[in-house]
């Protein structure tokens, strides 16, 4: 498959990457950063495959002028990256570290001046650690103070940045971080993890009025969503899957496009104090979707336990993941589904019709780890193979109606990939992490030449 056999797309149809600060900053002591809920997950033994930490990761905060170089070239029209909270509040409220405002100072007019529209998260999982010490997300005032920090980012770079987005995959954090422990902070709370998804999405809620409030437009968020399919017809399945649904698609979309969560998790939830569902789902201008593959979930099982990433999941949970087979795989062992794609993209338009704004892609790739040859170049044909097949699913999306705006690739370059450390490669860039050296992969030019080639779509 290649570039040729594409669908077009929109001319205003925008392309972008993605990355997020914790995995390719680095320079996690300098300048006044403070540290974060992550410096201190990857300092505890055992933590992090290979004991991998960010605290050099891609030294894009040193490098970040051939980071911009590269995406100048690559012709992509948006960037997303992420702020660090920590590098602009080190404990997460009150004082402004100035040389931390100054760096994306320096980021931003840099992508300006090479005609590439910056469009940051603000928060992408790295909490400050003095937060996280005082209860993290399960305290509700943290997300009082990431309504601070926002009118903060709002008044300094409303002038400047088109477009912005507020919290990167709350699921993620809620799921991984508070309810398995798999990532930062390690919390291994089961469903004592909901008030967590709450107080991440109240802070969506206060993070889009105050950067309204500033001047800023064209707010969203991205959220990771994938379709979950029953491992069977048979009504204990079924009942599993529909509740595993809820808490990892639904409890973090309805509350924003429908204003109150689903009816099947009430028993779950935490008691809603009056006002809060009307500031979570203060209107957005567009959703972002983050996706990747389907999950396939039945019944608990005994002996067979469901795993994440290679991680073992609490056995006690009412729902099992299984293993989705007759696929192809990533190097990560995520199933190759591209069809997936459009199923849920459509699910959206259906599940809220009128309500739904517009959407973005928000994140999308594989991790094909394929280093340099001989030769130097990098050949990862099966990466391009992954965009183009869920491109032409994105695209049959579109053709049935769902309103699609832009496409961001995970990720411009390889990075620090969480708990599995630098042992999975996203990257449209290879990134040697001895040297630093980048070298752009057969990706990257494919990339390049279908962005060149979509301005003369339809």
């Amino acid at each position: 498959m290649n570039q040729l056999t594409l669908p077009t797309f929109p001319r205003d149809f925008v392309w972008g990457v993605s990355t997020a600060s914790y995995q390719i900053e680095g320079a996690v002591k300098e300048d006044g950063r403070g540290p974060s809920s992550w410096d201190a997950f990857v300092a505890e033994p055992g933590r992090v495959l290979n004991g991998d930490t960010g605290d050099v990761a891609c030294d894009h905060y040193h490098r970040y002028p051939e980071d911009t170089r590269l995406m100048r070239e690559l012709g992509i029209d948006a960037y997303r990256f992420s702020f660090s909270w920590s590098r602009i509040q080190p404990g997460g409220s009150g004082v402004v570290n100035a040389a931390g405002l100054a760096f994306y100072d320096r980021l931003v007019d840099g992508l300006l001046e090479a005609g590439i529209t910056p469009s940051p998260t603000l928060f992408h999982w790295d909490t400050p650690l003095e937060l996280e010490q005082a209860g993290g997300w399960l305290n509700r005032d943290t997300a009082a103070r990431f309504g601070d920090y926002a009118q903060i980012l709002g008044t300094h770079f409303a002038d400047r940045i088109p477009r912005w987005i507020t919290i990167n995959e709350p699921v993620v954090l809620t799921m991984l971080g508070y309810g398995a422990g798999i990532q930062a902070p390690g919390l291994a709370l089961g469903f004592g993890a909901l008030p967590a998804a709450h107080n991440l999405l109240l802070a969506h809620g206060l993070g889009v009025q105050a950067l309204r409030s500033a001047g800023a437009q064209n707010i969203g968020i991205a959220n990771n969503h994938a379709v979950t399919w029953p491992a069977s017809e048979r009504e204990d399945d079924l009942q599993a899957a529909g509740l595993y649904d809820n808490i990892a698609n639904w409890v973090f979309a309805d509350p924003l496009l429908k204003g109150s969560y689903p009816e099947e998790l009430a028993p779950f939830l935490p008691p809603i104090p009056e006002g809060d569902m009307a500031t979570i789902s203060t209107p957005i201008d567009w959703y972002g979707i983050n996706s990747y593959n389907p999950t396939l979930v039945g019944a608990p099982t005994t002996g067979d336990a469901a795993l994440i990433d290679g991680h073992v999941l609490d056995s006690s949970l009412p729902f099992s993941l299984r293993e989705l087979e007759g696929y192809p795989r990533t190097d990560f062992d995520w199933p190759v589904v591209p069809g997936a794609f459009t199923e849920l993209l459509i699910g959206f338009k259906e599940r809220y019709g009128d309500t739904l704004p517009p959407l973005y892609i928000t994140e999308n790739g594989a991790a094909i780890n394929d280093g340099p040859g001989t030769d130097g170049r990098v050949r990862d044909q099966r990466r391009i193979d992954y965009i183009a097949a869920h491109l032409h699913a994105l695209r049959g999306a579109m053709d049935a109606g769902v309103d699609v705006r832009g496409y961001f690739h995970w990720s411009l370059m390889d990075n620090f990939e969480w708990a599995v450390g630098f042992s999975q490669r996203f990257g449209l860039v290879h990134i040697d992490y001895q040297t630093q050296k980048r070298t752009p992969k057969d990706s990257y030019y494919w990339y390049q030449g279908l962005i060149r080639n979509s301005k003369g779509g339809a």
